[in-house]
């Protein structure tokens, strides 16, 4: 049973009062933001007139922004402790609208910019010494010059977003809100209603019959509506295309990663790395077969855990772990992880009405939050070192940079959470007590890359091949698409599409189609991390103060420059090879361990 919030002791939520002391407080900050945002509309078509103009017009588009990203973070954290409060509702529902008056105050801002030109600036940059703080900002700016646009198209264009991400929005509601899913028959043979939140937890099932039943009521629903779900994200790809065409590049792929600074050569890299390494993968659904010991292996059958061990952990116990295992940073991480887990940085227990998921959040004159849900789970253990890579990410970056480069970009963002993940991984298989719990973590850490790499990857090759064929004109029918998804599925996990005809609808269960070429950085981002734990684990202090150089660089440098900070060339297959190579030891010990019939116990 979930408790209301207020029955929960005081120690597991988290302190907002560091944010604003009260609601009151908020509300006050929120009105003068208003007004100033309001005041800075005078600002437009002032910054080339002088390198001082061009000073102060920044500095106030990024103070404004810095005010407003602690505005809008008390208000959404205040409404995910409790989304059943209406005045936390009306709080995040003003912060949102502010951000939209933000947006449309500064759509001035880029235009004006790139309209004063390189050379302008340079000459700006010898008036006014202060501007040389924001070098980087400006060159990021000025890198993407051919593809901004006049200020009048670029306000059409922001105008009409939200027309193009219609189709997006058609797809949430769609699946979260109007689709209903049939009922099951649970292990204990009760009747429950299938929802998105407890497919997996059915589909881990150890009893077949409830994996299978699970399974096919599930894409039942899809098949039902595939041609609807076919229409949503084809126009979610035209409106990509066409985009990435109005702004002059030369495919959607391009501009998503492009606006990021990442050069395509990651994602071409990352793709044929990862099918140099299929044949690991369908070795990994053959060991799985044997060891639930079936004749035939189904797409319903990949995710239930192979052991048979609960490892279970207290959130005390938890954290103990956690500050075990952080401790091989040094003292100074050392020393950040102590305050976040004893100065209520984290909100810690489920409660009636509560965000569901875990994140880490916070703004640059925050702390870097984190939300759990726990359960005594070896899963949430690992939620906590990932939430925890993330917060002390953004906790190193606040404390080594101005706020214009205080936060990092989305490429690099996975990378320290998982890196704390495959640390923690090293550290348990370390301290095993026996076979059995060695069984299970090889067991997690295998299904973990499996999701994250190779699946990943998998929805990365999909998302290509549907932008390019809506670009050469073909018609993405749910036929088209089926078509499309079922070939793939059969050449990564090497199980019959034929023997397997509902997973040819999973591509319409995929909310991250809809997010533009965002799922590769899953996958580079967890390989990146087992190849920077191996360094850490097995490296010298040398390894150690790289990675933390790279934690501190924020957004100063172009992400691929920062991530090489920390030992990691991503335009190169190395870090993909070696990710590899302990994904294809785990596996090997696994089987090892099979052949002993640990499995069996």
């Amino acid at each position: 049973m979930v408790d209301n919030r207020a029955h929960i002791d005081e120690k597991y939520k988290w302190d907002l009062t560091s944010v604003f002391a009260s609601d009151q407080d908020w509300e006050t900050e929120y009105q003068d933001l208003a007004e100033a945002i309001k005041q800075a509309q005078g600002l437009s078509g002032r910054l080339a007139q002088s390198a001082h103009n061009l000073l102060v017009v920044t500095q106030t588009y990024l103070n404004l922004a810095r005010r407003l990203e602690k505005v809008y973070v008390y208000a959404s954290m205040k409404n995910d402790q409790d989304t059943t409060l209406a005045t936390y509702q009306e709080l995040a529902a003003k912060a949102t609208s502010l951000s939209a008056k933000y947006s449309q105050v500064f759509a001035f801002y880029e235009p004006e910019v790139l309209a004063l030109g390189e050379s302008r600036f340079a000459e700006f940059l010898q008036e006014e010494p202060q501007l040389s703080t924001y070098e980087h900002f400006f060159d990021e700016l000025f890198s993407q010059q051919a593809h901004v646009l006049s200020q009048e198209k670029e306000e059409l264009l922001a105008n009409a977003q939200e027309v193009l991400g219609a189709a997006a929005e058609t797809y949430e509601i769609l699946d979260n809100a109007d689709v209903s899913f049939p009922s099951v028959l649970n292990e204990e043979g009760a009747e429950v209603e299938l929802t998105h939140g407890n497919f997996i937890t059915l589909m881990e099932s150890k009893d077949r019959r409830v994996r299978q039943e699970a399974y096919k009521a599930y894409y039942s629903i899809y098949q039902q509506f595939q041609h609807t779900y076919a229409k949503t994200l084809a126009t979610t790809v035209k409106s990509h295309n066409f985009s990435a065409k109005v702004r002059h590049y030369s495919s959607a792929r391009q501009a998503a990663m492009e606006a990021n600074h990442i050069s395509q050569a990651v994602y071409e890299t990352l793709l044929k790395t990862v099918h140099k390494y299929l044949p690991l993968l369908q070795r990994y659904m053959k060991v799985r077969q044997e060891i639930l010991g079936l004749d035939d292996l189904r797409m319903y059958d990949v995710y239930t855990p192979l052991s048979r061990l609960d490892m279970t952990y207290s959130y005390e116990e938890a954290k103990a772990k956690a500050k075990q295992v952080l401790s091989i940073f040094g003292p100074a991480y050392e020393e950040r992880v102590d305050q976040i887990l004893t100065q209520r940085w984290i909100d810690v227990e489920a409660n009636k009405g509560k965000r569901s998921g875990a994140y880490s959040g916070g703004a640059y004159d925050t702390k870097a939050f984190i939300l759990l849900n726990w359960q005594d789970t070896l899963d949430n253990l690992y939620t906590l070192v990932h939430e925890m890579g993330h917060s002390m990410h953004s906790t190193f970056t606040r404390e080594n940079q101005p706020y214009v480069y205080g936060d990092y970009s989305i490429f690099l963002a996975e990378i320290a959470s998982t890196t704390n993940e495959n640390i923690m991984t090293e550290t348990l298989l370390k301290e095993a007590k026996d076979d059995k719990e060695r069984f299970a973590l090889l067991n997690y850490y295998l299904d973990s890359f499996k999701g994250t790499v190779f699946r990943q990857a998998q929805f990365a090759e999909f998302e290509q091949a549907i932008h390019v064929a809506d670009a050469k004109g073909e018609v993405l029918t749910s036929q088209y698409l089926n078509g499309l998804y079922a070939d793939l599925n059969q050449t990564y996990y090497g199980l019959a599409k034929e023997d397997n005809p509902e997973i040819q609808y999973e591509w319409a269960r995929i909310p991250h189609f809809y997010y533009n070429f965002y799922v590769y950085q899953y996958a580079t981002g967890f390989a990146a991390a087992s190849c920077l734990a191996e360094k850490i684990v097995h490296g010298d202090q040398t390894n150690k103060d790289r990675y933390l150089d790279y934690l501190k660089a924020g957004s100063s440098a172009y992400p691929l420059e920062v991530i090489v900070k920390a030992g990691v060339d991503m335009t190169q297959p190395d870090y993909l090879e070696a990710a590899f190579q302990v994904f294809a030891k785990r596996l090997e010990e696994l089987e090892i361990l099979v052949k002993k019939g640990v499995h069996k116990d």
